[in-house]
This record gives structure tokens, C-alpha cells and sequence, in this order.
């Protein structure tokens, strides 16, 4: 384990005051010297490496938990740009975007209704929601910990009662306490820019500005600078085999097989298919399903909304084929137009949706590589 400090860091001046500014943040949650805690962690985790520690306390960066969700049109709405990025979710109770511009200051959301976490982390730009009902509802918070830069949470609940479990959101499971190796299941999303979600759908709820922090959540206070940048390559900690196929903060759509590789498909490649394309590939199965097996799927690409996903080709028994027709994404089959989300929109099969590859996510590619090293990179 690499135990290191914030002085140095040239770029993070955002992150340094993000865990300072946070007043709203009680001292009262740290509830031991961060000396004996990045003690107590250490024995938990050498079995861990390339563990970092950086300055802010656990908990500095504060996890929300059931914030205040609001209409697309409501005044608490008004911090997102058309341009902003959003996660975005279908749920029984319908539509929810979660802004990219609330988790650079929070990391997570968690979702009693739902039993969900939303997470991101803002340096791997890693996009992912995990079902908690597989961990007891587990109530995540930031631990102050990374893992090849990447977000670490923990259990708020069973932190009360040491030792804690970890968990890398990368790897999508608990390391280093009595949850390992426990696997977290991934709920399926799409990555979008706002003003294309709102447009899909117009009756989103989105998280509110009003979240209780002292937080102005507009993009032109991003607390990272130039870090999104994607031909920036300098990091929080260094990446070892930092692997220079592609710009390391380009996004890639990159989906895990299962065995310790990946396949993705970065932005750059999809953007010069032009405005939208429909991908069809076969790839290996997931730890979930069937490891080392072949799995079809058809990746959908949406220039204007910066967005991709990998979806199942078919709907019951019957298997579609996709192509773009006059700018629209079509099945061959039925005629069917469909939306970059999954759902037809009009044609025989108005109303079905698409099965989402839940492992797939987007991140930058630098970390999708550090965490499955050597991944096929997909090209026409």
C-alpha cells in the first residue's frame, strides 16, 4: 500500500479545497485520528496494492443519501447546461438524471426508494450504479482511499462496526474486509448530455441544486480544471503501464469479459462514424453469465449527445438487425425506429426496449485499461 500525501499534485488545487470547503461536513464524523484509520486499513488491505491515500479525511467528499429530486423545468434545476453531462436512469417510478455536476462534489448518491447507488468518479470518469439489496442496503460513502485513482467506498452503516469492507467501484466488489469478495450487481445506464435526456424525457426528475452544502454545482466551477482534457495525461498518483493506444482522458464505452479483459469503443473512433451508428459485435460473456463464452450485442452511437451503449440484440424471440435509415436507428426485421436509450419509438414494436449490457460503462481510458489491461480496442 502507498500511503502519499496532496503536496505536489500540480492540477488538484480543485480537489484540495473541495475536501476543505466542504463546512456543511462535520468534524464530528471523523470519529478517530486519520493516523489510526489509515493504520486500520492497512492491515486490512495488503492484499490491495496501488492503494492511495489522498488529504481529504473520509467522508470529506460527502456522499448524498435520497437528495431532493425536481421537474427538468424547475428553478432548482437551472445549474445544468444543455451540454452537461448526466447519468441517466429508467426506474419503476420512471425517469431520473443524476448530473455529472452533483457527483464531482459528492462521488455517490444513494437511493433508499430504489436500493441504489449512483457513483462517479471524477478522476477515472467512471460512470456506475450498483444495486444495493446485494450488500444489505448498504449506505455508501467515500473513504478517502483510491484504487489506480479510482473512487473507494465503504459501508457508512458498517463502519460503525470495524472491520470495514471496501469497495473498489471499478472492480464492482468488496476488498479487504468480511464482504470479500462479494460482487456488486450493476444496474444499466446511459451517459448523456442533458438537453438530449430531456428530450427523450421530458418528464425526467433530476437532482436539485438544493442539497443542503454550500455548493454551487454550475460547470464553469468543475473543481478539476483542465483534468478532463483528453490528451491531458497528468493524474492525482502515477499509472503505471499506462497504456498509449488512445488519449488517456478520451471517454470509451468499455465493457469487462469476464476473464480480466475488456472490449471499448472509444469516442474518438465512434465520432468519425458520424452523427449516429449502430455497431454490431460479438464479444466474450460476463462473470455474471457465462465467463469465456460469445455474447452478440449492438452498440448504439449518438454524436450530438456524446453518448454510447451496448444493448441485446433482440426483443423475445425475435432478433434484430440495426442499421441508421435517414438518421434514425432502425431494425431490419420490422422496421421499428428506435432511440439511442433502447426504447422503439414507432413501428411494429413501439413501446419495447432493448436489454442493456449492465456491465458496460463509460470511463476514461486510461483506467478502463489499468483495470483490464490490454482490452481490445474496437474500429470499424
Amino acid at each position: 500500500m502507498k500511503i502519499m500525501k496532496l503536496e505536489g499534485s500540480s492540477f488538484l488545487g480543485g480537489l484540495a479545497l473541495a475536501g476543505m470547503a466542504f463546512s456543511g461536513c462535520s468534524s464530528s464524523s471523523v470519529v478517530e485520528p486519520r493516523e489510526r484509520e489509515i493504520e486500520a486499513l492497512t492491515e486490512l488491505c495488503q492484499a490491495l496494492q496501488d492503494v492511495t491515500i489522498y488529504g481529504a479525511p473520509r467522508d470529506a467528499i460527502p456522499a448524498l443519501t435520497d437528495p431532493t429530486l425536481v421537474a427538468a423545468t424547475d428553478d432548482e434545476a437551472d445549474y445544468l447546461l444543455p451540454t452537461d453531462r448526466v447519468i441517466g436512469l429508467n426506474l419503476p417510478s420512471g425517469f431520473l438524471a443524476v448530473p455529472h455536476n452533483i457527483l464531482w462534489w459528492h462521488e455517490i448518491v444513494n437511493l433508499t426508494d430504489f436500493n441504489l447507488a449512483v457513483t462517479y468518479c471524477p478522476l477515472t470518469g467512471s460512470s456506475m450504479v450498483f444495486h444495493r439489496a446485494v450488500v444489505d442496503g448498504a449506505d455508501f460513502g467515500v473513504s478517502g482511499l483510491l484504487f489506480k485513482n479510482n473512487l473507494v467506498m465503504y459501508d457508512r452503516k458498517e463502519f460503525l462496526s470495524e472491520p470495514t469492507t471496501l469497495w473498489p467501484q471499478m472492480l464492482a466488489a468488496g476488498r479487504c474486509g468480511p464482504l470479500e469478495p462479494k460482487a456488486l450487481t450493476m444496474f444499466p445506464i446511459i451517459e448523456m448530455e442533458w438537453e438530449d435526456w430531456v428530450e427523450l424525457h421530458p418528464d425526467t426528475r433530476v437532482v436539485s441544486k438544493r442539497t443542503g452544502l454550500s455548493r454551487l454545482y454550475r460547470a464553469d466551477l468543475y473543481p478539476y480544471g483542465d483534468y478532463e482534457v483528453e490528451d491531458n495525461a497528468s493524474f492525482l498518483y502515477p499509472v503505471s503501464n499506462l497504456d498509449l493506444r488512445r488519449p488517456p482522458k478520451e471517454r470509451v464505452l468499455g465493457i469487462p469479459d469476464g476473464e480480466g479483459g475488456g472490449i471499448a469503443f472509444p469516442f474518438g473512433v465512434l465520432r468519425d462514424l458520424g452523427d449516429i451508428a449502430a455497431i454490431h459485435v460479438t464479444f466474450g460473456g460476463s462473470e455474471q453469465e457465462s465467463p469465456g463464452t460469445l455474447e452478440p450485442m449492438v452498440v448504439f452511437w449518438d454524436k450530438g449527445a456524446e453518448a454510447a451503449m451496448a444493448y441485446q440484440p433482440w426483443v423475445g424471440s425475435t432478433d434484430l438487425t440495426f442499421e441508421v435509415v435517414n438518421g434514425v436507428f432502425v431494425d431490419l426485421e420490422t422496421g421499428s425506429e428506435w432511440s439511442i436509450d433502447g426504447h422503439a419509438l414507432s413501428g411494429k414494436l413501439a413501446g419495447q426496449r432493448l436489454g442493456m449490457i449492465r456491465e458496460a460503462y463509460v470511463s476514461f481510458w486510461f483506467a478502463f485499461a489499468a483495470f483490464f489491461p490490454d482490452p481490445v480496442i474496437w474500429t470499424p
